[in-house]
Order: C-alpha cells, then structure tokens, then sequence
C-alpha cells in the first residue's frame, strides 16, 4: 500500500525535506521544542505514560519504570542495549525469530521493552518495523506493558515524513497509545488488541 502511495506521490513536489532515506541514518536532529511538545501531549491524549529523560538517564529510567510496574520477567529483543537494562531487578527474557516464545510464555510475562522505528507528533504515533531493537509484531501485541524508548531525533512532524521514513517491506506496527477499542454504546474497553498500558520513555538529544 505504501508502495502504491509512493508511485502516486512521485511527481508531485514537496517542499519538506526527507530525514532519511528507508535503511538509513536519520542527517539530523529533526525533533525540537514544540514537535517534542506536540508528540508528548498527544501521547498523553492518548493516555500513554510520557517521561522525558536525558541520555545518560535510559538505564536508570527503564529500571524505575519496571520498578513502579512491579515487572519481575520482561520480554526485550536481541537489537535492545543491555546497558538499558543496567540496574534493573527485572528479568530480561530473551525472543528472536530463530527462537521465539510461545504466546503462553508472551502472556506470561510483566511486559516488553522496545525502541522504535519512527515517531509521529501531529499524530502521537509510534511505529515499530521489526529491527532487531522492535522485534517481532507479537511480543508487543501480547504482554499488557509496553515500555518503548523514542529517540527525540526519531520524531517527526508528521505522516509524510514518516512514510519516507519507512521501507514499506518491512512488518510495520503503528502504535497510537494503549491498545483500546469501544463497543456500540460507547463504552471504552482496554486491553483488547494488545497492550492495555503504554509507556514511553522520550529520550531528548543532546545540548
């Protein structure tokens, strides 16, 4: 589909730099000041947890956070830093494509630690793409905590810079807040499609 968008798209101009090319490094800090503000506060309509850290703070804020959630067994792919889990009490299991867990283990545990692809302001969004940081679609489907770090350079404005962004071969997840849905009256229900809680650690670029 992103294909498709992109073969209609081709010959229209556009004014907005692409931060990237699918594959490659992001040229720069794209995320500043009120982009920050706006993906933060949209994530937060959303009623995701948001906490702002600095750099040399990811280790220390990922093990108060599985700390405050009680997480004892938490589920990260083998792309995630094990310098993020320094200090924390919890567990680490590990999953990969070559070994995954079953669902019943999935279901088993306090919940999962990723970083992401890309993330969207305007929207509030974050997408996962199945690097080895993210990892299969499953392991953040399944457990009830989600717990992603967002780069602040990872952040952009909006949709179409994402989509630039991203290889469209890839198994892509977009993520706008804890999973939840509502029934024909209205009623909010939380926890049906994956995670019921959403955490997002943002960590801001360097001065």
């Amino acid at each position: 589909m992103l294909g498709r968008v992109r073969a209609a798209l081709a010959d229209v101009p556009s004014d907005e730099p692409a931060v990237r090319a699918p594959g490659r490094g992001f040229a720069d800090s794209h995320a500043a000041g009120p982009t920050l503000d706006v993906f933060e506060d949209r994530l937060r309509d959303y009623k995701a947890q948001v906490r702002r850290v600095p750099a040399d703070r990811v280790a220390a804020e990922v093990a108060a956070a599985l700390d405050r959630r009680g997480a004892q067994r938490v589920v990260a792919p083998p792309g995630v830093p094990d310098a993020w889990f320094d200090g924390a009490a919890a567990e680490r299991l590990p999953d990969s494509r070559e070994e995954p867990l079953s669902v019943g283990d999935l279901n088993g545990v306090d919940g999962v630690v990723t970083g992401c692809s890309v993330a969207i302001a305007e929207t509030g969004t974050i997408v996962l793409d199945g690097s080895p940081d993210q990892g299969r679609r499953a392991i953040t489907l399944v457990p009830d905590y989600h717990l992603c770090v967002v780069r602040a350079e990872q952040v952009v404005d909006g949709v179409p810079q994402a989509v630039r962004l991203l290889d469209p071969a890839r198994p892509l997840t977009w993520i706008s807040g804890p999973s939840a849905t509502s029934d024909i009256e209205l009623n909010r229900v939380e926890g049906v499609h994956g995670p019921r809680t959403l955490e997002v650690l943002l960590v801001e670029a360097a001065p």
